[in-house]
């Protein structure tokens, strides 16, 4: 594909996937490059208007601000932030402020004239796929930015849905690495589903983000109109465990626990992981699935992809951490059927910030 003059535009240029997208676009060489972000007087957005990107600026809650940052795409790279307000907003106000926020980007794109492919990152339909069994708040407002492009014939005929998988970089949030029990000596990673349940990743997202969407850019005869999935493995939750373990040479073990136990420990992200977790749980291998056909890594002959293996041998800091993790898990002495868990404070906890979580300069 002859991409020479051809503008891409990607949203949240400063966050996790709009920053893998442009890196994977500079290494290229290919393509101009627009970021878009609330703030480009950051470090960050320095940086890479020192690399030759241009950095402008819009609010995702004004869609003439959106319309005017598209101006002259050929391509756009569209990704929503649902964490920014997590612990200050109620869930169905994030899900509120996601959805708008998608749509505004939706309709900004279908008034830039010169677009040829616009690029949507999304999850799939959980509530279809469950029949209606499950519900995951982080998935719904993406969920109303489908069903609104959907409608748009004009903008659906130039759109590719991306689904990014679970980000394999998970494992330092505080809920999700393993946290030393000292009355066993080992590194428990507790969750609310079996040791079977499947997890499929995209592996490193600053990474293999881009390599997807680029993939996607690159093959527009293949890939528009279409959903493609972004994902370097699947593995089971004890699969990830013993892996962990072998690379970091620490035991470790893995334990189920209650939906509300594990919300208990970890206050309002628990339950929202967990929610997730226990969809994946139930729907399996139909977990990203959809009534049509879904574009793989095969499909795009993509490789290069940094998976679950890489990403525990090059964190080192996983390893460090746990020694040194706000929050370390002892038995009750009330053990028993319905286990106790009491949680002794060491150091003031890290801010989770996963799946997708921009930084604090982007709405």
């Amino acid at each position: 594909m002859n991409t020479e003059s051809k503008l891409i535009t990607v949203i949240g240029a400063t966050g996790i996937q709009g920053g893998s997208v442009i890196a994977a676009a500079l290494k290229s060489g290919d393509w101009k490059i627009r970021g878009v972000t609330r703030n480009v007087n950051s470090d960050t957005s320095k940086a890479l208007a020192s690399k030759g990107v241009e950095m402008v600026t819009a609010d995702w809650n004004d869609e003439s601000t959106l319309v005017k940052a598209f101006e002259g795409s050929y391509a756009i790279y569209a990704v929503t932030d649902y964490w920014a307000g997590f612990m200050t907003q109620s869930v169905e106000e994030l899900i509120d402020i996601e959805a708008r926020q998608g749509i505004s980007l939706a309709k900004a794109a279908s008034q830039t004239s010169s677009l040829k492919h616009f690029v949507w990152s999304t999850v799939p339909d959980h509530v279809k796929i469950s029949g209606g069994k499950h519900s995951i708040p982080h998935f719904e407002g993406k969920h109303k930015v489908d069903e609104f492009i959907r409608q748009d014939k004009d903008l659906l005929s130039k759109t590719t849905f991306l689904w990014v998988g679970y980000y394999g970089t998970n494992i330092t949030l505080p809920m999700i690495v393993p946290n030393l029990l000292k009355t066993c000596g080992k590194y428990v990673q507790l969750f609310p589903v079996s040791d079977d349940t499947p997890i499929t990743t995209v592996g490193d997202p600053k990474v293999n983000t881009g390599i997807y969407a680029l993939a996607i850019f690159n093959q527009p005869q293949l890939t528009i109109g279409r959903i493609v999935l972004a994902q370097s493995e699947t593995r089971t939750t004890r699969e990830i465990i013993n892996l962990w373990s072998q690379i970091s040479g620490k035991p470790a073990d893995y334990v189920q626990v209650p939906l509300d136990h594990y919300d208990n420990l970890w206050p309002k992200w628990g339950r929202e992981i967990g929610l997730m977790l226990q969809f994946w749980e139930t729907a399996r291998e139909k977990s990203w699935t959809a009534d049509e056909p879904v574009l793989t890594k095969e499909d795009l002959n993509i490789s290069g992809l940094i998976g679950m293996k890489e990403i525990f041998s090059s964190l080192e800091v996983v390893v460090e951490r746990v020694g040194r993790l706000a929050y370390r898990l002892e038995l009750s002495p009330t053990w028993g059927i319905n286990p106790v868990l009491s949680v002794q404070h060491f150091e003031p906890a890290p801010s989770p910030e996963p799946f997708g979580r921009e930084p604090a300069e982007n709405p």
